[in-house]
């Protein structure tokens, strides 16, 4: 490659993350929220306020770095400001979790080519300027690093998980993940994740949400075999959420919590597909009934035969007023 096709390739590279930056930044300014003004200390922020660093070399970040993180931070509910390269994971003795995404940054620097050194007598050489990119992960992403280095999350205040969904859930084995700012299970790395309680504007939506997640989990191939590779919006997609919701609701029935329809966006792509087959919700039902004796037969007995009755202190935490809570995506 030629001196000038380098420059060339050079500036395209910077206009292309330049406005990938742009971008986002004006996506969140469109949205109302100001990323250099973030509402620290309310719900939304579970990290405390604090320039983002390099847990490795307890470097700070600087410049546009400092927004993209603390966006990531605000976006994803990470609960602390430290962040790690892969590699620099591994050297620490950890790893980054399986399933996660990382969060790119950026490195600006200037690059003076051998030619341009060579051939300057005397003269300052031309130096090029450009940007690298560097994917990093918060170290709540990361797994058995030393101490010092994890934020361990505040821990989920008393009543505000059922004692026998709890059990349950630990009781599957799963690897079931609280926090972040959505819902969702990845068959690809066979991993739930599902926002902390307080998140939601009542403890009942959250059980929920984690027991939609785990009727999903159930399908694994490893498990129940259903299909899940369906797209967003596709009819198959639209089967496995209905197989997920009635799971859901026969679940919390045998917990003895109020079912509700999470996806009620979902509801049009269900009467599409009942019209067309008028056997789908049968199908859809079977395998929710499955899905639910599945999840279900982790129960250890003495919570099972109880299980029908929500504990005094559930009871308690449903009915409270937590107007001050944002209610989380659905």
């Amino acid at each position: 490659m030629s001196r000038r096709d380098r420059s060339a390739f050079a500036r395209q590279h910077r206009a292309n993350l330049y406005a990938e930056i742009t971008d986002k930044i004006i996506t969140e300014l469109e949205a109302g929220r100001v990323p250099w003004a973030q509402p620290w200390g309310t719900a939304t922020a579970k990290a405390p306020l604090a320039m983002p660093k390099n847990a490795a070399t307890q470097r700070r970040y600087s410049g546009i770095n400092v927004l993209i993180l603390w966006g990531a931070v605000i976006e994803r509910g990470f609960a602390g400001q430290s962040w790690l390269t892969f590699r620099q994971a591994l050297s620490l003795g950890g790893n980054v979790r399986k399933g996660e995404h990382g969060t790119t940054v950026v490195y600006a620097d200037r690059f003076t080519p051998y030619e341009e050194r060579a051939e300057r007598d005397g003269d300052e050489p031309y130096a090029i300027p450009f940007l690298k990119r560097f994917t990093v992960f918060n170290t709540d992403q990361c797994e058995n690093l030393p101490g010092a280095l994890t934020t361990a999350p505040a821990p989920v205040p008393e009543g505000l998980i059922l004692p026998h969904a709890e059990a349950l859930i630990a009781a599957t084995g799963a690897d079931f993940r609280i926090g972040g700012e959505r819902a969702f299970y990845s068959s690809a790395h066979d991993f739930i994740q599902v926002p902390r309680p307080e998140a939601y504007f009542e403890p009942i939506n959250w059980h929920r949400t984690a027991l939609h997640e785990l009727g999903h989990w159930s399908g694994h191939h490893s498990r129940l075999g259903r299909d899940l590779s369906g797209s967003f919006g596709s009819a198959l997609y639209a089967k496995e959420e209905l197989v997920a919701e009635i799971t859901s609701a026969f679940v919390c029935a045998s917990l003895g919590i109020v079912p509700t329809v999470r996806h009620a966006d979902y509801i049009g792509s269900w009467l599409e597909m009942l019209r067309e087959d008028n056997r789908a919700i049968v199908r859809a039902a079977s395998q929710a009934s499955k899905a639910a004796d599945y999840i279900l037969g982790f129960l250890p007995q003495d919570q099972s035969e109880a299980g029908d009755q929500p504990s005094n202190e559930w009871r308690a935490a449903r009915f409270s007023p937590r107007a001050a809570l944002a209610p989380a995506r659905q």
